[in-house]
């Protein structure tokens, strides 16, 4: 590569000191004079999909090495949902997309680069990272950490949900049990082994073009893995050499493509929050309406946990993200710019001829499977899309369902309003059996700027892992949802109720009614009594005189985040 065209020569002659400091680290003086790539990971002990990403940051190195570049090692470690699960951490986990991005864009604007690598595995590094290279709009090459081997008999970490309540209930559940589930729930590094948040933006990064082609969800345990960082590495060189800039792949028709692989996939609900907020980097607005009217006519074609039964690794070696792209051809936009340098349409060629949809399929037959178990033809799938946006008077802005997850019986449902301020106050009535079949379960001020937007999955998943209660119980809230969430949940309800949303002004045993598939979300009682809408508006503009609950003071980055934040159908960033 002709060394002229490094971005940093001009502050290097201001200063000499520049080149002082690189050659004190380590390198030397031909070091400094070649293309310069930062190459930034989350990278970590935190949690196993953290803590391989040096391995790929190694390869992607040699990689830039190869093609003449020297490439600089950078960290700023994500944090786990998982381990934050059921207690004040999980309030920080949103926030925390945010302040990656924030060092992401110090660590990439302090000094000039050539180019960009990115790598992480998990839910909000990876959304954290897509904006980041929105903002510093340099060539980028994302490279996905993969998935986590599946747990004994095809299950996956969320069995925790269950495990979980049952340890609870005295007698439920013995010692060795739960010994049993944590030795072997997350038996490697990689995402969690289910279509979750993690999984799904993996998938989104891919679709986007940000990611080679295939590379997301490769298990993190194979040599396939490697190659992809490696073959990254050299990409970003050409990338680079071409001036091919992150704006010219993220682009409104690369959004339109990730979203109707959203939908065919099931994917997770917080793609809702974190692909606007991407895009927002971009000046592009993502319509939520826009999305639902996607989810009317994609085939939901991928049978994988939480939506359906195996875990991700399956997907890949059905065929993974290329695969559902053939088979979607006709509704998507080919002719996008991706990370190879070729268009989305070129890209799906190529795979063809290096037989990338075959030489897997032998890993399925392992598992006693076909590639049409796990992603089914379009012309087979027994459901169209898998994500709703519902509107009414308690969500005027929206509110987002995945009915993939959603038992049919639940897809519409009337019922008494069980009002909480709080996940962990809904929690314990569940647990303590306090709440009764048909209720709609309200939990309130968990929005972006009630408490950070934290997820409701331990309440969730207690309520589907209860005989009594799976199949007949919904919950609502402004707060977000597990990728891992299971049943009738009803998220991101906007405004949120810390913004004076009418969800504010539920009262317990108000009557609620949903139906998805109206896309309808409304108040329509008061006191156990049914009344008309404008009735029902007109009290609760009465309730709204006396205010919402006084929010805590805070500080630190939560107050920052919670004071900041947007709603969530505007993608909860700052």
């Amino acid at each position: 590569m002709d060394n002229s065209m490094q971005k940093s020569t001009p502050e290097r002659k201001l200063w000499a000191q520049y080149d002082a400091l690189q050659l004190g680290s380590g390198w030397d003086e031909k070091d400094i004079q070649k293309p310069q790539i930062l190459i930034e990971d989350v990278y970590g002990d935190s949690h196993p999909g953290s803590v391989h990403l040096n391995q790929l940051t190694e390869q992607a190195k040699y990689g830039v090495f190869e093609c003449g570049g020297y490439p600089a090692h950078f960290h700023a470690t994500d944090i786990c949902d998982g381990c934050a699960q059921g207690h004040d951490g999980m309030n920080y986990i949103l926030a925390s997309r945010e302040v990656i991005c924030d060092m992401v864009e110090l660590h990439g604007s302090a000094t000039p680069w050539d180019g960009l690598i990115l790598t992480s595995s998990c839910d909000k590094s990876i959304p954290a990272h897509l904006k980041a290279a929105a903002r510093l709009n340099v060539p980028t090459i994302f490279i996905p950490g993969g998935s986590m081997r599946p747990s004994p008999y095809m299950t996956t970490s969320m069995r925790a949900g269950d495990i979980s309540l049952r340890q609870k209930r005295e007698g439920q559940i013995s010692d060795e049990e739960v010994r049993d589930y944590k030795i072997t729930g997350c038996p490697s590094c990689g995402a969690c082994a289910f279509l979750g948040t993690a999984s799904t933006m993996q998938c989104m990064a891919e679709a986007l073009g940000m990611a080679l082609p295939g590379s997301a969800l490769v298990p993190a345990t194979m040599r396939d893995i490697l190659q992809y960082a490696r073959d990254s590495g050299r990409k970003i060189m050409e990338l680079a050499s071409k001036g091919i800039r992150a704006d010219m792949i993220l682009t409104k028709e690369a959004f339109y493509n990730a979203f109707v692989i959203h939908s065919a996939i099931g994917g997770s609900t917080n793609a809702m929050i974190h692909m606007p907020s991407i895009a927002r980097e971009l000046g592009i607005v993502i319509d939520p309406d826009e999305i639902d009217e996607i989810n009317h006519k994609i085939p939901h074609i991928v049978n994988v946990s939480p939506s359906g039964a195996y875990p991700t690794e399956a997907f890949w070696f059905a065929g993974g993200i290329p695969m559902v792209q053939t088979y979607l051809k006709e509704y998507l936009n080919l002719d996008v710019l991706t990370v190879t340098g070729k268009t989305l349409g070129e890209n799906l060629e190529d795979l063809l001829r290096d037989n990338f949809f075959e030489r897997n399929l032998g890993y399925l037959t392992n598992y006693n499977l076909v590639r049409d178990q796990v992603i089914t033809s379009p012309n087979r799938a027994d459901e169209i899309g898998s994500i709703a946006v519902l509107k009414g008077n308690i969500a005027p802005e929206g509110s987002v369902v995945k009915y993939s997850a959603c038992d049919k019986k639940l897809y519409v449902h009337r019922g008494p309003a069980r009002v909480f301020d709080s996940e962990e106050e809904a929690h314990r009535a569940v647990v303590k059996g306090n709440i009764n079949p048909g209720d709609i379960i309200i939990i309130r001020y968990e929005g972006p700027r009630g408490s950070g937007m934290p997820e409701m999955f331990m309440t969730t998943e207690a309520i589907v892992c209860d005989p009594r209660l799976n199949g007949t119980v919904s919950l609502i809230t402004d707060g977000r949802f597990s990728g891992a969430t299971r049943g009738a949940a009803i998220g991101h309800v906007s405004p949120e109720a810390a913004a004076g949303g009418p969800l504010a002004f539920v009262r317990e045993g108000d009557i609620i009614e949903y139906d998805i598939p109206a896309r309808k979300i409304n108040c329509i009682g008061i006191d156990g009594k049914l009344m008309e809408m404008e009735k029902v508006e007109q009290i609760f503009s009465q309730r709204s005189k006396g205010g919402i609950i006084p929010r805590p003071n805070r500080k630190g980055i939560l107050k920052r985040y919670t004071s900041l934040a947007l709603s969530a159908m505007e993608g909860a960033g700052y």
